[in-house]
This record gives structure tokens, C-alpha cells and sequence, in this order.
């Protein structure tokens, strides 16, 4: 049966990241063929894989999977056509997000779960700690698992080597290496960012995030190399703090790049 939607993709193609079949660069857009017969509701671009989310909850990925941040034990070092997440098959999964290294995702019950890259804890397992066999814990995790079991999660957002989650009432949990690699250790179980109540949305880049309150305020953490938290400085933030010029406007949205950020008001600016 032929979809009422259509995936298009263009741009660098070496990962498989655009999932027409093949390697390559296209410098015009295409369309995935291989997700005609699906209604994909959302899609999330990476450095060098893609994701998309289905109507029914069916969760595709392609592109690199080194690492396994496809969801399954890596074949082969990159897939160019999307495939479906077996593991997360029997659940429903609403939202998800790209990291460096690793994916989460987000099922309709509020259930997170993560896979890829974990040699930061990322993925909500400790690295270092061993198994009763005393055989260190894999650094790379190949099959979707859950994390945060605890919570009951409205969005994920992901990190270079962190991720962050909001939880249904309001509140804003994180693990991982929050800041570049070797400043700080990392957090190898998820903690609670003080400060923070009542949050509607969050946005992570590399190594900052945002989080954007009920009242419109945005607040901002984590590195400012580049002046990525709206601050007036370059000065990182280990506590969350207002992003200065925002008060007069009623922001509905909020996104991050890498080291950027941005910003969507009600009337579309």
C-alpha cells in the first residue's frame, strides 16, 4: 500500500546516512524508496546516520554502525538502506534523538532507551563496572536497552557523549560526559539537574543544553566556547542560567546545533 508520506535526503552520502542504496553525495534532493510503504510521522539527521519514526511506532535506522548505533550487532561498518529496530519491535516508540556516538528513543508508556557508543556511560551503563564473571561491560552497546527505568520520560535528547531526558513532570535528568572529554568525570548514574521545574522542552548540543520553561523562560548549561549559551560571555555553566534578551518574546520552540542554538517565538521568528 503506497504511504501518505515521503522521506527525501541529500547531501553527504559516505556513511549510507541518506538511504537511497548507495554511498554516494547528492547535491539535489531524492526520495528513500525504501520507506515508500511506511507513514514516517518524524525523522533526525546525525553527523552519519538518520533515523525515522513510523505512525505505528516502528523505528528505522541506516547509516553508520560502527559502533552499533543502529540498533543491531554491526554486519557490516555502514547500512544505506533503512532497516527496522527488531528490538524495539513489541513497543511503540514516539520520539527519538542522535548523539556522537549513540541513540535514545522513547516509547508511548514513557520507557527510554539507549544504544551505540558507551564509553562515557552515555547509555546509562557504567563503563568501568564488571559483571559477576568480574569481565568489564561492553563498551559499545549493539542492541537497545533500557535506561532511566525509574522515570517516565516525554522527550530524550542526546549529546556528544551525554544525554539528557525530560520527564512528564517537568523535570530535567542527565548522564554521561557532560562536558569535552577530560575536564570533568563523567556521570555514570543519571542525576537530576537542580533548578529546573515545570520544563516543556529540551534541546542538547555537543556539550551545552537548553531547556525551555512553562512561563517562556530558556535556560542554559554546559559549555560556551562560543557564546552557545546566550550569556553575553564565553564562560561555562555548571548550574542552569537565563539566556539573556529572551523576556519580551513568547518563545514556543527551542533547538541546538552542535555549539549553536536557536530559538522560536509565536510568531514564527
Amino acid at each position: 500500500m503506497a504511504s501518505k508520506t515521503a522521506v527525501i535526503a541529500w547531501g553527504s552520502g559516505e556513511d549510507g546516512q541518506l538511504g537511497i542504496g548507495n554511498n554516494e553525495e547528492r547535491e539535489w534532493v531524492c526520495t528513500i524508496t525504501a520507506l515508500r510503504s511506511e507513514n514516517v510521522r518524524s525523522v533526525v539527521a546525525g553527523s552519519r546516520n538518520s533515523l525515522a519514526i513510523c505512525d505505528d511506532g516502528k523505528l528505522f535506522t541506516w547509516g553508520w554502525n560502527q559502533r552499533g548505533t543502529l540498533g543491531h550487532p554491526p554486519e557490516t561498518k555502514t547500512e544505506n538502506v533503512p532497516s527496522q529496530v527488531k528490538a524495539l519491535a513489541n513497543v511503540k516508540i514516539v520520539q527519538a534523538a542522535i548523539g556522537g556516538w549513540h541513540c535514545l528513543a522513547v516509547d508511548d508508556q514513557g520507557r527510554a532507551y539507549a544504544w551505540g557508543g558507551n564509553e562515557y556511560g552515555q547509555c546509562g551503563e557504567e563503563p568501568e563496572r564488571k559483571d559477576d564473571s568480574s569481565r568489564p561491560v561492553r563498551r559499545d552497546i549493539a542492541i537497545p536497552q533500557r535506561c532511566v527505568p525509574k522515570l517516565t520520560v516525554r522527550q530524550v535528547a542526546a549529546g556528544g557523549t551525554h544525554s539528557v531526558v525530560l520527564t512528564r513532570e517537568g523535570h530535567v535528568w542527565t548522564w554521561g560526559q557532560p562536558w569535552p572529554p577530560g575536564d570533568i568525570k563523567q556521570i555514570s548514574t543519571p542525576v537530576r539537574v537542580q533548578g529546573l521545574d515545570r520544563v516543556k522542552v529540551i534541546a542538547v548540543g555537543a556539550f551545552h543544553n537548553l531547556a525551555l520553561l512553562d512561563d517562556g523562560t530558556v535556560m542554559a548549561w554546559g559549555s560556551n566556547e562560543y557564546g552557545q549559551l546566550g550569556t553575553g560571555d564565553t564562560q561555562p555553566r555548571s548550574q542552569p542560567i537565563a539566556v539573556q534578551g529572551l523576556s519580551d518574546l513568547n518563545l514556543v520552540d527551542i533547538a541546538a546545533g552542535g555549539w549553536h542554538s536557536t530559538a522560536l517565538t509565536d510568531d514564527g521568528e
